[in-house]
């Protein structure tokens, strides 16, 4: 046993990074389900020693402690969304902004396809990338239905843009939920810095995708003015709840804005709205739609990763990066943003996010803030963007493609990567000109 102590204490870096990286690697596979990899290599994490399953050391509180990794701004802020979107979505009221939106169209097929990404964008900016394609999916397969064509080119948009828009706030992706929370980084912050080069990117990806599907994107004269005529008058079936979870949604993102004035931590402006809308609900009801597999994830993948960061894995990745760049600011600018989008296509872009962030953390405190800003920003657009490359890159990517398969459309992975990988490209691009002339001229 002490033999066993002394090697553990010996070799923690390299102990706690292979766990990493076999989670990592079963993770892409995803032969095992990733929650079921995140909490076994919680356990081995604890049962190996490499972070402390008690509070306390000899009366002292002890840094390794376990429960000191988890970051619950992330975990409440994550659950309390769900919750908000949960209740306002049983209204109906996210279905009858997307009608509302198509009815303009006139039945269109690229007009359509233009709608579905502005909408989806915008959504995805201030709800999670799944419940956003969750909500608009229903409504595609109507409006493809009705205009007798093929839904995939609209399903294609809808996951890019999601993650697109999703790039653009704290809360629309989960890589920018962990990047505020280690930077200390607002909903203002993130909005000031992201929001105009995210629209750009739309806009262009936009274009590219009706340019890409034009021979798909035709519809029948007949069919296209019927599809303009959907009832929406029914689509809301509780008003109440409509104005009430409107009303909190809308306090709860002013909340998110004003964080920089009141101080007042953006997951418990959201746990505030939850639990008022929790009021007027059956708790066990609405929990069943929380995804339970997300948080756990989370949990998970915050102990193997502290564990490595306890060992000093994350310190020496910092030095590395430091080493590599000489110090340039302008080299690690480019290696963050293009590794990241690069990476996040192939693996989940969430356990590499919390990877990446405790290791600029590690940056920060060698160079200071204003060398690590633009660092940050390179994550978060490399992260949230490299998602939209393969058809497994992103959660909503993957979501949209089993529902579409169980609708008779599968979405193949070569057939959905020769539109991922152009539309990644670009946007990569477009960020690096960015973040080049924002930050390091």
């Amino acid at each position: 046993m002490f033999e066993l102590v002394s090697f553990m204490h010996n070799n923690s870096i390299a102990v706690s990074a292979l766990v990493l990286v076999v989670a990592y690697i079963f993770i892409a596979v995803e032969k095992v389900p990733k929650v079921t990899v995140a909490l076994i290599g919680a356990v081995i994490t604890l049962l190996l020693g490499l972070l402390s399953q008690d509070k306390l050391a000899d009366g002292v509180l002890d840094t390794g402690y376990f429960i000191n990794f988890v970051d619950f701004n992330v975990i409440f802020l994550l659950v309390s969304m769900m919750i908000i979107v949960s209740i306002a979505s049983r209204s109906g009221m996210f279905n009858w902004m997307a009608n509302a939106m198509l009815k303009k169209t006139k039945g269109h097929p690229k007009a359509v396809l233009v709608t579905l990404a502005v909408f989806t964008a915008v959504a995805s900016a201030f709800l999670d990338n799944v419940t956003t394609v969750i909500l608009v999916m229903p409504v595609t397969f109507v409006i493809a239905r009705e205009l007798d064509i093929s839904p995939i080119p609209f399903l294609i948009t809808e996951i890019l843009a999601s993650n697109i828009g999703g790039t653009a706030t704290l809360i629309g992706d989960p890589p920018n939920i962990i990047i505020g929370s280690y930077a200390g980084l607002s909903f203002a912050d993130f909005l000031m810095e992201l929001t105009d080069i995210v629209a750009f990117i739309l806009i262009v990806t936009t274009i590219l995708l009706v340019f890409m599907f034009r021979k798909q994107l035709v519809a029948d004269e007949d069919k296209m003015k019927k599809v303009s005529m959907l009832d929406n008058s029914h689509t809301i079936t509780d008003k109440a709840l409509a104005i009430r979870s409107g009303i909190v949604l809308l306090l709860v993102i002013i909340g998110f804005i004003l964080h920089d004035i009141t101080h007042v931590q953006t997951c418990v402006s959201a746990m505030a709205g939850a639990s008022f809308l929790l009021l007027f609900e059956k708790p066990e009801r609405i929990f069943h739609d929380i995804e339970w597999n997300t948080i756990f994830f989370f949990i998970g993948l915050f102990i193997i990763i502290g564990g490595f960061e306890h060992a000093g894995g994350i310190k020496l990745m910092a030095q590395w990066l430091l080493d590599i760049t000489n110090g340039s600011q302008k080299f690690a600018s480019m290696i963050i943003i293009w590794a990241s989008g690069i990476l996040s296509g192939i693996v989940d872009n969430i356990p590499y996010t919390a990877t990446m962030a405790p290791m600029l953390v590690e940056v920060q405190k060698n160079m200071g803030a204003e060398y690590t800003m633009p660092l940050w920003w390179c994550l978060s657009l490399g992260a949230c963007l490299g998602g939209n490359m393969t058809i497994i890159g992103a959660a909503a990517n993957v979501i949209v493609s089993e529902t579409a398969s169980a609708q008779g459309y599968p979405i193949k992975f070569m057939y959905y990567l020769k539109y991922g990988v152009i539309i990644t490209l670009v946007s990569l691009v477009m960020s690096t000109i960015y973040i080049w002339f924002r930050f390091l001229v």
